[in-house]
């Protein structure tokens, strides 16, 4: 401060202004530009906070990961593809992954926008986040991926807008506390999920043991299950998040059973061992099938024994859902209210 002082006072009065912005020099942001044939994580890797990495139209392989806070990752639409390479060497790329976004355990990475791209082919996950606060993902397509298009887990406030996740593994979009521990649910402080296209997949959206978010306005068609809200026995229990006005509409894929799951086929939006979900002012139409979990709307006791309590299934459209537009499978829970939905058969009767 003594430095800055003694600068101001050797300018004359007329130049006072060009010296304090000398003294106090702001930094830049830059574009750093991808052109064909050069490297995307090159460019990631010389990226400081507030830079966009700008990827030019184009086929490029390999993996991206980023691990610099405050950073933007964007191409120019589905022309900006990128693509597995042959034998990976990085990590993100080994575990089968396009685009990571990386924290750490002690270390959250803040304020990342990957956008405007497509990501094709890996093995595992189209975009994976783990560690992250204030992800944003937008009009990315995320397709033929082994197991996810888009995922992430032990992340907060993120946000998915205008995606489009189609023909992967299992679902479109993957969200979880952690995806290979079993533990109590997490607050993602308020991640939103709108707008986005799920087709195709195994199943369009995957909540997993996590509160406080918001699933809304998104097209859902083609998978063998549109929407699934899944908790189990710990605590705190999965829920206290909004499934609202999505367009859910015939998705009647067949998939076989996993170690998790049954056969899935004709699910609309399923909750499993979560409490005070409110899903509300959704069109479910035209499901059917004979699993367990088939069905419009659907509360299913988890396959571990914990019930469905307090949610709220309010102002849904249903209709050609079969067997019922409804269905309420749990004997044993508590507080679950059915209002206002415009339907025609549940099971038991009279949720309609």
């Amino acid at each position: 401060m003594k430095k800055r002082h003694i600068a101001l006072m050797l300018c004359p009065a007329p130049l006072v202004a060009s010296c304090v912005a000398a003294a106090t020099p702001e930094v830049a942001e830059r574009t750093h530009t991808v052109h064909p044939g050069e490297s995307i994580q090159r460019a990631v890797d010389s990226a400081r906070t507030g830079d966009t990495v700008l990827v030019l139209p184009g086929t490029y392989h390999g993996s991206v990961k980023v691990t610099t806070p405050g950073i933007t990752l964007r191409g120019t639409g589905d022309a900006t593809v990128i693509e597995p390479v042959a034998k990976s060497t990085d990590d993100c790329g080994k575990r089968g992954n396009g685009i990571c976004v990386a924290g750490t355990a002690k270390k959250k990475l803040k304020g990342v926008t990957v956008a405007d791209l497509k990501v094709t082919g890996f093995s595992h996950a189209g975009v994976v986040s783990v560690g992250s606060d204030g992800l944003t993902v937008r009009h990315v397509t995320a397709d033929k991926n082994g197991v996810w298009g888009l995922a992430e887990e032990r992340s907060q406030r993120s946000t998915y807008q205008q995606n489009t996740a189609r023909y992967n593994g299992d679902a479109g979009i993957f969200l979880a506390n952690t995806i290979d521990t079993e533990q109590g649910a997490t607050d993602t402080r308020n991640t939103l999920l709108s707008g986005n296209r799920l087709q195709g997949n195994r199943i369009g959206v995957t909540i997993r043991r996590l509160r406080d978010l918001t699933v809304t306005d998104n097209d859902i068609t083609g998978n063998c299950a549109g929407v699934m809200v899944v908790g189990d026995e710990n605590k705190p229990k999965g829920g206290a998040l909004t499934v609202r006005g999505n367009r859910v509409v015939q998705n009647n894929k067949y998939c076989p059973k996993t170690e998790r799951l049954p056969f899935l086929q004709g699910s609309g939006i399923v909750l499993t061992g979560v409490e005070k979900t409110d899903v509300t002012g959704n069109a479910v139409t035209g499901h059917s099938g004979s699993s367990p979990l088939s069905g419009g709307i659907v509360l299913f006791k988890s396959f571990v024994g914990a019930t469905n309590d307090n949610n709220r299934i309010r102002d849904n459209s249903l209709q050609d859902n079969h067997p019922a537009d409804v269905v309420n499978q749990e004997s044993t829970a508590r507080g679950n209210t059915f209002v206002h939905n415009a339907c025609r058969a549940s099971k038991p009767a009279g949720l309609c």
